[in-house]
C-alpha cells in the first residue's frame, strides 16, 4: 500500500489511468461493458443525488445492526459496509438515483469506534477496512476492501449511477493528544505540546518527523503529513482556526520556503492524494466537508486541480461541491465563476444549499409564509450576479436538501397516524422542482423519522428496519415518480424560476404572505412553462387561481397534472384572461399592477402539491 504521494503505487496508478479501456461488469445476470475511466455526465443538473452513510445503510453478509434498536442513538459502528450498498444497487436504480454520495470511506483511526461517520482521516491514501464485508481480512490485506469498493463503483456505473466521495481538506482524525488535556483542549493563541498516537491510540511520541518505522495505524499518513508544523495544535476553535473537538486541524495556509520561493506543500499533498483516489477508484465527484473553514483561494485551487486532473483522464465534468454552512455571501466566495476574484476565478462547482434549507422546511410545514422563499431567491439573485451568467444557470451551483446527517431531526414527522405524510411529499415535490440538484438523505423514501437532541438521532441503521428496502412504500413510489417527472421535463432541470401570485377570490393576487400558505412557482425553459403549486395547509383545501406566463399560454389551453400526491387529483381549469383593471396583483418585488393577466384555476386538497404543464 502507498505510504507517500510519490510512492511507486501512486505513480503507477497515475500511469495506468491514462490507458483507457473497457471492462465487462456482471449485473442482473448479464454482462455490461463500461469504459474506464468512466465518463462524467454531460450536465450534473440531469442527475439527483442520494446521500447515504456507509455504516448505516445496509450490511452484507446479512446480520442485524451491532446495537439495537436500529434507530437508537448509537455513536459507534453499526456494521454497515460497501458490499451491503452494492447489494441494494437495483433498489437505488429503480428509485431513479442518478448519483450516490457516500459518507467518507477513507481510513480513519483504527483505535476509535466512534468514527463510524468517517470524518476522522488517519491515512489519506487508503480505504477503511471496517467498511469491508470481512474487516479482519481487510486489516491484514488492504486490497480486500479496495476490491469491494471498486466492484461497487463499477456496478454502479454499469447501472448508470455515478459515485461521489466525501472528502476533508480542513482536518485529520484524532491522531494526537494534548499534553495534560487529552484528545481535545481549549483554544489558545500558540501551539500546545502534543503526543502523537501509536497504533493503539496511546500517546507515544512528541515529534512525528523523528519516528522511525511508524506503524500503519499510528500517527498520520501519507508521510508528507508527518510534521508537527502542518497541524494547528492550538485546541478547539471555530471558523477562524482550531480543531473540531478531537479532529485535528491542518494548517492549509502553511508555506514552505524553497529556492524558487514559497510553496503550499500541505495543499500539494492533499491535492495529489485526492487525485490518486480519482485515478484508483474511478470516482465521479467530491463533496468537500467543512469547506468554509479553509481559505477561499485554496478552495479555488483545489477545485481547479481536481477539474484539470479529471479532464486529463477523460472525465470532462468531474463534480465538486462543498459544505458551506452559512449565508449567500459566504457561499459566493467558494463556488462558480467569481467575477470579483483577481486570480483563479473558478472555484468548486457547487455548494450545499443551506440558505434554502434554512427556509424551505419551515415554509412547507406551515411555520413560515411562502414569501420567505421569494426573499431568499431575490437575495441570491443579487449576491450571485458575479457568479452566474443566467437565471436558470443557478441550478448548477446548489445541491438542495431537506435534511441530512448533521441535523437533530429528520424532515418527516411520524405521529403514527399518517397525519404528516403529505407534508413530506410536498417537501419532496418542492425539492425536485426548485432550482438546484436535489439530494435525498437515505431512508427518507422508507419513512425514517428520527429526532432527538443530537445528530445520532438521524443516523439510523436502515437495514434494521422491518421491510427496510420496500419498493412499494408510498414514499419510495413518490420519489420514483418525482424523479421520472424531473427527468422528463427539461424545464425542471435547466429552467428559470419565477414565483407566481395566487388568488382565492379571482381578483386579489399575491405571493402567500401567511403561514400554511400556497407555494406557487414556474420553471420556464424556452417556450415551455412547468407550474408547481403546493397547498401547505393540512386543515383546509385551496380553491383559486394562479398566474401563468401570458406569452406562453393562450386562452382555453388545457393543463395536465404531471404529478400529484393525491390520488385522482382535480384537473386544473383552462387558461383564462383577466382583463386590465379587473384584478390587483401584489408583485414579488413589492409593486402593484392591475392586469391584464392569464390564469389557471386550481382545486388543491389539504397538503396537496401539483406539477402542471399545458397538455400536449
Amino acid at each position: 500500500m502507498p505510504t507517500s504521494i510519490r510512492s511507486e503505487e501512486v505513480e503507477s496508478t497515475f500511469r495506468e489511468v491514462l490507458e483507457r479501456r473497457t471492462v465487462n461488469v456482471r449485473i442482473d445476470g448479464r454482462s455490461v461493458s463500461i469504459p474506464k475511466p468512466f465518463p462524467s455526465p454531460e450536465d450534473w443538473r440531469d442527475q439527483w443525488i442520494y446521500f447515504l452513510m456507509v455504516d448505516r445503510f445496509n450490511r452484507h453478509p446479512a446480520a442485524p445492526p451491532n446495537h439495537l434498536p436500529f434507530d437508537g442513538q448509537h455513536g459507534v459502528f453499526q456494521g454497515g459496509n460497501l458490499e451491503g450498498i452494492r447489494q441494494q444497487l437495483p433498489y437505488l436504480q429503480e428509485l431513479g438515483v442518478g448519483a450516490i454520495w457516500l459518507s467518507p470511506v477513507i481510513k480513519n483511526c483504527q483505535y476509535e469506534d466512534g468514527t463510524y461517520h468517517g470524518y476522522g482521516f488517519q491515512d489519506f491514501l487508503r480505504i477503511d477496512p471496517r467498511f469491508a464485508s470481512d474487516p479482519a481480512a481487510a486489516r491484514s490485506d488492504p486490497a480486500v476492501v479496495d476490491r469491494e469498493l471498486m466492484r461497487f463503483i463499477d456496478e454502479a456505473h454499469a447501472r448508470g449511477i455515478y459515485v461521489i466521495f466525501d472528502v476533508v481538506l480542513n482536518h485529520a482524525g484524532n491522531v494526537f493528544e494534548y499534553d495534560g488535556f487529552g484528545a481535545a483542549a481549549p483554544f489558545r493563541s500558540n501551539p500546545y505540546p502534543i503526543q502523537w498516537h501509536d497504533q493503539d491510540g496511546h500517546p507515544a511520541f512528541d515529534n512525528i518527523s523523528q519516528v522511525i518505522n511508524l506503524a500503519d495505524d499510528a500517527g498520520i499518513w501519507p508521510k508528507e503529513l508527518q510534521r508537527n508544523d502542518v497541524f494547528r495544535r492550538q485546541g478547539k476553535g471555530g471558523e477562524a482556526a482550531g480543531d473540531f473537538e478531537s479532529l485535528k486541524e491542518l494548517v492549509t495556509a502553511h508555506v514552505d520556503a524553497t529556492p524558487f520561493g514559497g510553496v503550499f506543500d500541505i495543499r500539494r499533498t492533499l491535492i495529489r492524494a485526492y487525485q490518486y483516489l480519482i485515478a484508483r477508484f474511478d470516482v465521479d465527484g467530491f463533496r468537500i466537508d467543512t469547506l468554509k473553514f479553509i481559505e477561499p483561494d485554496f478552495a479555488r485551487t483545489f477545485g481547479n486541480a481536481m477539474r484539470e486532473f479529471a479532464l486529463s483522464i477523460g472525465k470532462k465534468n468531474f463534480f465538486t461541491f462543498g459544505e458551506v454552512f452559512d449565508d449567500e455571501k459566504k457561499i459566493a466566495q467558494f463556488i462558480g465563476r467569481d467575477a470579483g476574484a483577481t486570480e483563479d476565478p473558478v472555484g468548486v462547482d457547487a455548494a450545499l444549499d443551506f440558505p434554502l434549507f434554512f427556509k424551505l422546511p419551515g415554509v412547507v410545514k406551515g411555520f413560515a409564509a411562502p414569501t420567505e422563499l421569494v426573499g431568499l431567491y431575490e437575495t441570491r439573485k443579487q449576491v450571485q450576479k458575479g457568479v452566474v451568467s443566467s437565471h436558470g444557470e443557478a441550478s448548477a451551483y446548489f445541491v438542495t436538501f431537506l435534511d441530512n446527517h448533521d441535523m437533530k431531526e429528520r424532515f418527516y414527522f411520524d405521529d403514527g397516524h399518517g397525519t404528516f405524510d403529505r407534508q413530506l411529499t410536498v417537501g419532496l415535490g418542492c425539492l425536485f422542482t426548485l432550482l438546484g440538484i436535489p439530494c435525498l438523505y437515505y431512508g427518507s423514501e422508507q419513512g425514517l423519522h428520527g429526532r432527538g437532541n443530537a445528530d445520532l438521532a438521524v443516523r439510523e441503521a436502515l437495514w434494521g428496519k422491518p421491510e427496510a428496502f420496500d419498493r412499494n412504500h408510498p414514499f419510495y413510489r413518490t420519489v420514483r415518480q418525482l424523479a421520472a417527472v424531473r427527468q422528463s421535463q427539461p424545464a425542471l432541470r435547466y429552467g428559470r424560476l419565477y414565483f407566481r401570485p395566487v388568488s382565492g377570490n379571482g381578483r386579489d393576487f399575491g405571493i402567500s404572505p401567511f403561514k400554511s400558505g400556497v407555494i406557487a412557482f414556474s420553471r420556464i425553459l424556452n417556450e415551455v412553462e412547468v407550474v408547481v403549486v403546493a397547498n401547505t395547509n393540512l386543515q383546509s383545501a385551496f380553491s383559486g387561481d394562479v398566474i401563468v406566463d401570458a406569452s406562453l399560454n393562450s386562452d382555453n389551453s388545457p393543463y395536465q397534472v404531471l404529478f400529484s400526491n393525491k390520488q385522482n387529483p382535480t384537473v386544473p381549469g383552462l387558461v383564462t384572461t383577466k382583463p386590465a383593471g379587473s384584478v390587483r396583483i401584489q408583485e414579488a418585488d413589492g409593486g402593484t399592477t392591475t392586469g391584464p393577466i392569464r390564469t389557471v384555476g386550481l382545486q388543491l386538497d389539504r397538503g396537496e402539491i401539483q406539477i402542471l404543464r399545458i397538455a400536449s
